[in-house]
C-alpha cells in the first residue's frame, strides 16, 4: 500500500471541517505526511487555525492570492522550513455574487476577471512557485467541477472558469512531466461545501446528483482525500495531467 511518509504537503482552500482541502489534508496526515497550511486573512484565521493545530500542521501561514507577492513569501516560507515541498494542493475558488449569479452572456468584465484570476490564474502561480522546490519530482493538484464540461443548472461562469482550470492542468502536466511533476484535476460530484452555498438551487443540485450517480451517493470529503493522497504517492508517479472523477459515476450519465 502507499505511503506519504516524508513527504511535505501544502494545502491551500481550508474554511472549515467541510471543505474538500480539509478532507485531503487529513488524508495526507493520516498516511504520513509532514503539513502546511493556509488561511485567507484575520477574519478566516480562526476557523482555520484550530483545524490546522488538529492536524499537527508544521506551518501555519495566511495567503491571499489575489495580493501580489503572496505566493512568493509562502514559498520562502517554505524553502526556509523545509528545503522544499513534495504535494501542492489547491482549492479555492471565488466569483463575485452578482455574476456568479447572472447568465454568462451578461457576466461583467470584473466579475469574470476575479473568476479566473482566483480560480484559475492563481494554480499557475502555485505551481510556477513550486516548480524549483520540487527538483527530483512532485505533484501539484487543483480542483475542478462537472460543469466544466456540461451545462449545469446555475453554475453560470465558473463552468468556463473550470473548463479553463482543467485545461491549463492539461498543459502544464506536459510541460513539467519531463521534471516528475505531475499535475491533476480532481473533479468531485456536488459537495456540500460553504464554497458551493452560493450557487443558486444548490440542495436541489444535490438531491439530482444522488439520484443520478449509479452508487446513488454523493462523494464526500474523504473519498476526495483518499484519492488525492493515492495521487500524491510515489505509486501514482508516472500518472499525469487527468481528471479525475470522484462522484460516484455522475460523470457517466448523459
Amino acid at each position: 500500500m502507499f505511503s506519504l511518509e516524508g513527504k511535505r504537503a501544502l494545502v491551500v482552500g481550508i474554511a472549515n471541517r467541510d471543505s474538500i482541502a480539509y478532507g485531503c489534508a487529513k488524508a495526507f496526515r493520516d498516511q504520513g505526511a509532514s503539513l502546511a497550511i493556509t488561511y485567507l486573512n484575520a477574519k478566516a484565521e480562526p476557523h482555520v487555525r484550530p483545524l490546522a493545530e488538529e492536524l499537527g500542521a508544521e506551518i501555519v501561514e495566511p495567503l491571499d492570492v489575489r495580493k501580489d507577492g503572496e505566493f512568493a513569501r509562502l514559498f520562502d516560507t517554505l524553502r526556509q522550513r523545509w528545503g522544499g515541498v513534495d504535494v501542492c494542493l489547491h482549492s479555492i475558488a471565488f466569483c463575485p455574487r452578482e455574476d456568479l449569479h447572472s447568465r454568462v452572456v451578461d457576466c461583467s468584465r470584473h466579475g469574470f476577471n476575479t473568476a479566473f484570476d482566483i480560480s484559475v490564474y492563481s494554480f499557475i502561480r502555485m505551481v510556477r512557485q513550486a516548480e524549483p522546490l520540487m527538483p527530483t519530482g512532485g505533484t501539484c493538484m487543483t480542483v475542478s467541477f462537472y460543469g466544466s464540461e456540461k451545462v449545469v443548472d446555475n453554475y453560470n461562469i465558473m463552468g468556463p472558469a473550470k473548463a479553463a482550470l482543467e485545461s491549463v492542468t492539461r498543459y502544464m502536466a506536459a510541460e513539467l512531466g519531463p521534471k516528475k511533476i505531475s499535475i491533476h484535476a480532481l473533479s468531485p460530484g456536488p459537495l456540500k461545501t460553504r464554497a458551493a452555498s452560493g450557487i443558486a438551487e444548490f440542495d436541489e443540485l444535490l438531491e439530482q446528483a444522488a439520484e443520478r450517480a449509479p452508487t446513488q451517493e454523493l462523494a464526500t470529503i474523504e473519498d476526495v482525500g483518499a484519492y488525492a493522497a493515492f495521487l500524491a504517492s510515489s505509486e501514482a508517479a508516472n500518472v499525469t495531467g487527468g481528471i479525475h472523477y470522484i462522484d460516484g459515476g455522475y460523470n457517466i450519465r448523459g
